[in-house]
């Protein structure tokens, strides 16, 4: 008996990302023969064409995110993450990473802690944050949240 279920299970854009954290994982198997400064050179201009590829306003808030995180935690290093902009620590664990709302069609862009980063707090504690505009008092709040997660 034939079954003509059409269900998606991924959308486009998650099969995008997919590729691209494939893409990703390859790239890093390769980056264990390279020293970490051409590592993070690498990074800059991955995370650097993410941006640049994004519409005027997700590019407007990662920019500032990037600058930010290269700010308060300069040990990072700038990568891709699912083909988002993100940065790792000196295990190479991603620490923090931006996702533009376009990416996913989303109603508003988040910046988001992954496993590595240091922000457990009770039992409790938030992880990501919605970001529709970057005020100086939402810039000194990230930080804050980013040199603990880092360090």
């Amino acid at each position: 008996m034939a079954t003509t279920d059409k269900t998606v299970v991924f959308s486009d854009e998650e099969r995008t990302a997919m590729k691209a954290a494939s893409t990703e994982r390859r790239r890093t198997r390769s980056k264990g023969k390279k020293d970490p400064e051409e590592l993070r050179r690498e990074g800059e201009a991955e995370v650097r064409a993410k941006l640049a590829e994004m519409p005027d306003d997700d590019r407007a808030l990662g920019e500032a995110l990037h600058a930010l995180v290269a700010d308060v935690a300069p040990h990072l290093v700038p990568r891709t993450y699912y083909g988002m902009p993100a940065y790792a620590n000196e295990a190479g664990k991603v620490v923090c990473f931006y996702k533009p709302r376009s990416k996913f069609k989303v109603r508003y862009s988040t910046f988001e802690f992954d496993q590595a980063a240091h922000l457990d707090d009770g039992a409790v504690w938030p992880v990501a944050y919605a970001v529709t505009a970057l005020g100086d008092e939402q810039l000194a709040f990230l930080g804050e949240r980013v040199r603990l997660a880092a360090s």
